[in-house]
């Protein structure tokens, strides 16, 4: 008897429709071929001739040198970025790209993961939830490192206007008052913050479907632009363009799978919260997931652990929630062992590392101090 689907109902049925018309999560071996089609999915590979970075503003905080930098990707609005590094060190130093999480909270970014030259806002709830309150990026640069913190489409000074979003969503949406206010008094962020974190989480939808009839997906536009921030970072004097790596937690943590399988010349990634073979999710929370995590046509091509995994041995930290209720246990414990199997298929599997910890979605102290450690490790 064919599986029932809770959110396909009626069409359960269509799960195995789809694999009548070709393979679905075949195993794609890490590689040159799979590199190729990893690149081929995602797009978006043109890169501008000249970014017109500058440097806006220089402060010093906590032992640390600190810049905030601005560039332009080639289109929209300018990228504002955070640059920290530890002062009084005259040698190149490895580096991090931090990528902050998606947490349906587009209003700001960096904030979430690093204090910057102002104090950070008190609706930045996503600090005390996910991180356990610490400012890790700042955290991590104290350490030894250069890190970078830069926002990204949809996202703080990447983000779209709410007056653009209010009239591609339409009619059906244009006076949510009540559900505005329930979320408001549920968070007790500022109105108008509430009400451009609602409008944005549906608006992503919108902006989806313009990049599909543009031939392209919002996972291969955002990984272009953290591709973007990645070779700024390399291309540092201060930075040892050899020692790099990138962080990120929940959608951070789909940037730094993507970045994983694409980056040119990163040494290193680490995921958090967000890693599962896609049957694993089948039915469980897709419907919160951000586009990122589905890159088009990718499932007739492999499954998620394999794009992850197909720059391998390239070391790889994934961090696991066991009791994350964006996936199921099964599904991670599935992506668990297919990196594995990876990793040992290609000769070095303690290049791979995975490590599971108690509790729900998060990136708190315990699992970044782990990080860091292995960090160090992999990069000095």
């Amino acid at each position: 008897m064919n599986p029932t689907y809770q959110h396909l109902g009626a069409y359960s049925d269509i799960v195995d429709a789809a694999q009548t018309q070709g393979p679905v999560y075949p195993m794609a071996a890490p590689g040159k071929e799979t590199q190729k089609k990893v690149r081929q999915v995602l797009g978006w590979n043109q890169s501008p001739d000249n970014i017109d970075l500058r440097i806006e503003k220089r402060w010093q905080r906590d032992g640390l040198d600190c810049e905030q930098l601005s560039w332009s990707v080639g289109y929209g609005p300018r990228t504002e970025a955070w640059l920290f590094k530890p002062q009084n060190v005259a040698k190149p130093l490895s580096a991090i790209l931090a990528l902050h999480d998606h947490g349906g909270f587009k209003y700001t970014t960096k904030e979430k993961i690093a204090d910057g030259p102002a104090q950070v806002p008190d609706h930045i709830s996503s600090r005390r939830d996910l991180y356990d309150g610490r400012a890790w990026v700042n955290t991590l640069a104290k350490q030894g490192f250069v890190v970078l913190v830069h926002d990204v489409f949809l996202w703080g000074s990447r983000r779209f206007d709410i007056d653009t979003m209010k009239t591609a969503l339409g009619y059906w949406i244009k006076t949510p008052e009540a559900l505005i206010q329930q979320e408001f008094e549920n968070h007790g962020q500022p109105i108008e913050v509430t009400e451009y974190n609602h409008f944005a989480r549906h608006f992503e939808h919108v902006v989806a479907k313009y990049l599909n009839v543009l031939g392209a997906n919002l996972a291969g536009v955002i990984n272009f632009e953290d591709r973007i921030a990645l070779n700024y970072l390399r291309s540092r004097p201060d930075v040892n363009s050899t020692k790099v790596a990138c962080v990120g937690l929940s959608g951070g943590g789909a940037r730094s799978g993507l970045l994983r399988a694409t980056g040119e010349g990163l040494e290193a990634a680490v995921i958090v919260g967000m890693m599962s073979t896609y049957p694993g999710i089948l039915d469980h929370n897709i419907e919160c997931h951000t586009w990122m995590f589905f890159p088009d046509n990718w499932s007739r091509y492999g499954d998620w652990p394999d794009l992850v995994a197909c720059q391998a041995p390239a070391p790889l930290l994934v961090q696991y929630d066991q009791d994350d209720d964006l996936f199921t246990p099964e599904g991670m414990q599935a992506a668990h062992e297919r990196l594995q199997a990876h990793y040992t298929a290609v000769g070095v599997p303690e290049a791979y590392t995975g490590q599971f910890y108690p509790g729900p979605h998060k990136f708190d102290l315990e699992m970044q101090d782990a990080a860091f450690v292995w960090l160090k490790d992999i990069l000095t």
